[in-house]
């Protein structure tokens, strides 16, 4: 083989080798490339649900507020209105009827005063300003003196406070699972422990009511609810139920998010 023929077998390999590295620098870019659009697609995609999240989740909260502004502004004022009128007609009745008059008296007052608790629970305004801790023992507490079951809270660790709209978030997830508690477990206890760690504050809800299947409440509304809002927080949350065993709602909230 002639020395022409030699250099010309080596630069035939030198320009395949050349051609391979190029083609293999272009598909490393192409890749590359490819990833970031679909990274930035998915962030994107996570952003616009996020957005969705929240405006659905401020829309229930404004609506919540005016629910809470008619409870007390129109339904507890016609109720005291109606004491009042009571009070007035007392001393008009014989006194034979004054007993059961007093005792209906006694029943407006008492629902003067849970309309207006209620109405607290519902207002975001008065959650922010009170903060989770003590809204929640309102909200328990309110679930006792009405009999609905009985409702404890548990409360370790040094109490941090945190960032007032997540404290809201928080509270309305605990707010959807004592609904669904009153509602369909048929429960007689409720047990809520806030547990406050260094890195994370924990929570567990769990009540002793029926339970039910999760692989047949997959797309309920108000489990949905409760997940969307916790991914706002970037909180892990999980709910376990088995039936005739009860429920059982975890959340962790890393305080990183603050």
């Amino acid at each position: 083989m002639s020395k022409e023929e030699r250099l010309l077998i080596i630069y035939f390999i030198a320009i395949l080798v050349l051609t391979f590295v190029v083609l293999i620098v272009f598909f490393i870019a192409f890749q590359r490339r490819k990833n970031k659009l679909l990274l930035r697609q998915a962030e994107q995609k996570r952003q616009f649900e996020n957005e969705i999240s929240k405006s659905r989740i401020e829309i229930q909260e404004q609506t919540l507020k005016n629910i809470a502004w008619e409870l007390h502004d129109n339904i507890g004022q016609l109720l005291s209105v109606a004491n009042i009128q009571l009070n007035m007609i007392l001393p008009t009745l014989p006194k034979e009827l004054h007993n059961q008059l007093l005792e209906t008296k006694s029943v407006v007052q008492e629902t003067v005063t849970e309309v207006r608790n209620l109405s607290k629970t519902l207002n975001n305004d008065v959650v922010y300003k009170n903060g989770l801790v003590a809204s929640l023992k309102v909200e328990l507490e309110r679930f006792n003196r009405l009999d609905f079951l009985n409702a404890t809270l548990k409360i370790t660790g040094k109490i941090k406070e945190l960032d007032r709209t997540n404290e809201i978030i928080i509270f309305r997830i605990l707010q959807e699972f004592s609904t669904n508690v009153l509602k369909h477990a048929r429960a007689t206890e409720l047990f809520v422990h806030l547990n406050y760690t260094e890195t994370f504050l924990q929570i567990e809800a769990r009540d002793n009511g029926i339970g039910f299947d999760i692989s047949e409440q997959k797309g309920n509304s108000g489990m949905e609810t409760m997940k969307s809002r916790a991914e706002l927080l970037k909180a892990q949350i999980s709910i376990d139920s088995k039936k005739e065993e009860g429920t059982i709602l975890r959340l962790n909230y890393p305080y990183k998010n603050e």
